[in-house]
């Protein structure tokens, strides 16, 4: 009789539980603010959204949207309520280089210790407004992105939602910690996955997928010139063969190059996405554009950098690297190469990503084009534009609300009030 009687009760439990869990995933929740800017054209007054299951239900005026009687009301007066934004360039395992140079993380810190770090990174994140991330590589701390993003879905810790390229491939003895500066029969840990030929580099690809690699990124170039200067390291050949090795998986591919020659071999071989580009030409951007290659110009990277070693000071005049990335960013924007929004973050602080579209916006870009370079075009570069960076029926409810209107000044994005990924809500004023 006791036995049944616990077995009852345990049954009365999971029932309850159940019941609790899908009452809190069928909540309804009607937001309203000043302003929605759904991701395209203007902000529309008073409007309002209605999210159902983690997902955006209606969008629109607020008095035409069917509410439901138990819906949960947000107000947020005063603010503008925005999809939630997306970097395409960070490093979650990575953090200052004025607080500990690279060779000193990925040869001192401890992974345990760097995946605990990436935790706090993820939720500065969040916090800032940045929903999706996609993070291109662990940078020495070997598969850590895979526990991290599994950490995240689990609601183990809170943080954007992930899309990881797990270690990256470099060809061989081409990248970080460079050998050259440490005693020649040390072993240190590297910090992406090596490899030379066809068949290394496809083995390479297939093993990262295997581990969990949303995205395969690959290095096209590095500081291997005999002066120090950045050289194309892979053969396109060998750059071909990691794309055509992630393609058929349906897996799209992120080429690092910042040197002319390096960006056309990687654009040739069918990569998705340029980061940096740095020294592209005017002719390798209109390969780039004929061929559909998205830009992430990474534009905070080089004046963190610069701030860090060159004493550079905010506001004050760019360095060379600032104004070399300048001069691509303009002339990609003059070609028609859809940019998205990236910004290496991790170089810099966590949680400070909107910094990226403050520089878009200082080198000729539009509020709207910055923002839709961290919403719906970035979904689209992701893939996932039907799901990503837009208020609209359908999609994943990711929705900020920052103070003021970020399309009259994109400096509003440094207050964020409100945060709501999958339709869970993260941030309230």
């Amino acid at each position: 009789m006791r036995r049944w009687t616990s077995k009852l009760a345990l049954t009365a439990l999971a029932l309850i539980a159940t019941a609790a869990a899908h009452a809190f995933e069928a909540r309804t929740l009607l937001l309203s603010a000043d302003r929605v800017w759904t991701g395209d054209g203007q902000p529309h007054a008073g409007w309002a959204v209605l999210v159902r299951d983690g997902r955006i239900k209606e969008v629109g005026p607020a008095n035409r949207i069917s509410v439901p009687v138990d819906a949960e009301r947000i107000a947020l007066p005063g603010k503008t309520l925005i999809p939630g934004l997306i970097d395409l360039h960070s490093h979650v395992l990575l953090h200052p280089y004025n607080e500990t140079t690279w060779d000193d993380q990925v040869i001192k810190e401890q992974v345990e210790y760097r995946t605990l770090l990436a935790g706090k990174h993820a939720q500065d994140t969040l916090q800032a407004g940045f929903t999706t991330l996609r993070d291109l590589g662990t940078e020495g701390a070997n598969y850590a992105d895979v526990a991290v993003k599994r950490a995240i879905e689990g609601g183990v810790v809170d943080g954007p939602r992930l899309l990881i390229a797990t270690k990256a491939i470099v060809a061989s003895f081409s990248y970080g910690p460079a050998e050259r500066s440490y005693r020649p029969d040390m072993e240190i840990p590297y910090g992406a996955q090596p490899a030379t030929g066809i068949d290394e580099v496809t083995r390479a690809v297939r093993e990262q997928a295997a581990h969990g690699a949303d995205w395969i990124k690959f290095y096209a170039d590095y500081r291997t010139g005999v002066d120090g200067s950045s050289r194309p390291t892979f053969t396109i050949e060998e750059m071909k063969a990691m794309v055509a090795a992630a393609h058929v998986t349906g897996r799209k591919v992120a080429a690092h190059a910042s040197t002319d020659e390096a960006i056309r071999m990687a654009v040739l071989a069918g990569v998705d996405t340029v980061e940096h580009g740095y020294g592209a030409s005017e002719a390798t951007f209109r390969l780039m554009k004929e061929r559909g290659t998205a830009y992430i110009p990474t534009l905070t990277a080089p004046e963190a950098i610069g701030e860090y070693f060159q004493k550079h000071v905010r506001g004050g005049e760019p360095t060379p690297s600032m104004k070399e990335a300048a001069r691509a960013f303009a002339l990609a924007r003059r070609v028609g190469v859809v940019i998205g929004n990236g910004s290496d973050v991790g170089v810099f602080a966590h949680g400070t990503n909107a910094r990226e579209l403050e520089w878009m916006v200082r080198l000729g870009m539009t509020p709207t084009e910055a923002l839709r370079a961290a919403t719906s075009v970035a979904g689209e570069i992701l893939g996932k534009g039907k799901e990503l960076g837009r208020l609209a029926p359908g999609a994943l409810a990711d929705v900020v609300a920052v103070e003021g209107d970020p399309i009259a000044d994109i400096a509003a994005l440094r207050k964020v009030s409100f945060v709501m990924k999958g339709g869970k809500v993260y941030r309230k004023p």
